[in-house]
């Protein structure tokens, strides 16, 4: 009932008696515009700066990052879709050409993330580069990407949740109806994952990463968990056929699961030396073995 109202008013009581009613488009030299795909490609190029700025923490080159991005990109994004539709198959089943709007929204973002790490085994896979490092430096754009792109999610007026009455309620208000007051599920999500990114980074910084792969397993964690909690709000979740099961809940529950089961049993193992320290020791050797050659002349 309510999965979509793009002509909704929004509000925020806590925040005071006022509202918004953004247009989901807009004009720009004489084209339209969605600020579903504006918002999202923002969320993309902000994630592979931060990328390529953090690339050399984890032994990788921007270079590395530029060509693995181009085949995970378009890849990822046709998963994230076709994971969606598979589930929505009565919704286009009907008309075969609404699965290239992605524009008006409708991209899960664990089909995404499965095209996009069978993708990245691949190109690691033919470049001889460690999968575990490049996940691991990967898991940062993707916590960015979800950051700002479920703010497209607010522009469209969807991903809320159930009707409530507690203190940070939105305020879905549509022409001529009374105001409804739901969970911002979006807003959740992305302060979440924001706070995600906070401590990995910060966990980054000081240095505790034992292994390559430890944070991308971590960032599994952490959304599985997030996720989990908040999809149990929303009002447009997808279900696996012919149960009530949210399938994007126990996928979420399951990632969180495994994930912690993987922390612990790494923690007891003994792991190579990351790359990003035999990546060093590669550069330092040709200087070292020159400044001996240099003083045995």
């Amino acid at each position: 009932m309510f999965t979509m109202m793009r002509n909704a008013a929004i509000s925020f009581p806590m925040l005071g008696d006022w509202s918004i009613n953004p247009p989901a488009s807009f004009e720009l030299f004489g084209h339209t515009f969605y600020w579903y795909g504006a918002i999202i490609a923002f969320g993309f190029i902000l994630a592979v700066t931060y990328c390529s700025y953090a690339a050399p923490r984890f032994g990788l080159t921007s270079d590395n990052l530029y060509d693995l991005v181009l085949w995970v990109l378009p890849i990822g994004i046709i998963g994230a879709r076709l994971y969606y539709v598979l589930f929505e198959w009565k919704d286009y089943s009907g008309n075969l050409l609404d699965i290239f709007k992605i524009w008006e929204g409708g991209l899960a973002i664990y089909g995404g993330i499965i095209a996009g790490i069978i993708t990245a085994a691949i190109w690691c896979r033919s470049k001889k580069m460690p999968i575990g490092a490049s996940l691991d430096l990967a898991c940062f754009g993707l916590i960015i990407g979800q950051i700002v792109g479920r703010w497209g999610n607010f522009m469209n007026r969807e991903a809320f949740g159930v009707q409530t009455d507690v203190f940070c309620r939105m305020g879905l208000t549509s022409p001529g109806q009374d105001t409804i007051y739901v969970h911002p599920t979006f807003l959740y999500e992305s302060l979440w994952n924001l706070a995600g990114f906070i401590l990995l980074s910060l966990w980054i910084k000081k240095g505790r990463r034992k292994y390559d792969g430890q944070a991308f397993i971590l960032y599994v964690l952490w959304y599985g968990i997030g996720r989990t909690l908040v999809e149990g709000l929303r009002t447009d979740s997808l279900y696996i056929t012919g149960t009530g099961i949210r399938i994007s809940q126990f996928v979420a529950a399951l990632s969180a699961l495994t994930a912690a089961v993987l922390l612990l049993v790494n923690s007891r193992k003994k792991h190579p030396e990351m790359f990003v320290n035999r990546a060093r020791e590669s550069a330092a050797a040709p200087a070292d073995a020159d400044t001996g050659a240099d003083e045995e002349e």
